[in-house]
């Protein structure tokens, strides 16, 4: 599994418009609702902001992970994530308690597609090199392109 093979090319945003933890889990939902690739927008929403009040998935430098605690066979046609930058930042109660800047919204139809994607995105996050390239990025294609380059 290559996380540029579940990157919807089309669901990339290189400046997302919200401004707080709700305004971006909904403007996430709706950029993956536009990929085709989930059924039901709302019902995603609903799970994501359930797994958001359990614990923040924003974690360490930067970066958050929003996804529903599971798979969704039900309203997840197939395992999609997107990707949106915020060039200021927003409270997205991190580990770190910093503002967050990379966002991945991940979204499967089975628990194990959701848990080997989400795994995969952690450790790839967690790379200093890739951080970098995302937030410096200028295109979408360059945003493509980096996670190509250093998923190695």
């Amino acid at each position: 599994m290559k996380i540029s093979d579940f990157v919807d090319p089309s669901g990339i945003k290189l400046e997302i418009a919200a401004q707080d933890k709700d305004g971006v889990l909904r403007e996430l939902v709706a950029l993956a609702a536009e990929t085709g690739k989930i059924n039901d927008e709302l019902a995603i929403l609903k799970a994501v902001r359930e797994r958001e009040n359990l614990c923040s998935t924003g974690f360490e430098n930067g970066a958050a992970i929003p996804h529903p605690r599971q798979g969704h066979p039900d309203v997840v046609k197939e395992l999609v994530a997107v990707f949106a930058r915020s060039s200021e930042g927003i409270d997205f109660e991190a580990l770190d308690e910093k503002p967050v800047h990379l966002f991945f919204l991940l979204c499967a139809p089975t628990d194990s597609e959701h848990l080997r994607a989400l795994a995969k995105l952690s450790r790839f996050l967690k790379k200093e090199a890739v951080r970098k390239r995302l937030l410096e990025a200028k295109t979408p294609d360059d945003i493509l392109a980096a996670i190509k380059e250093e998923e190695v």
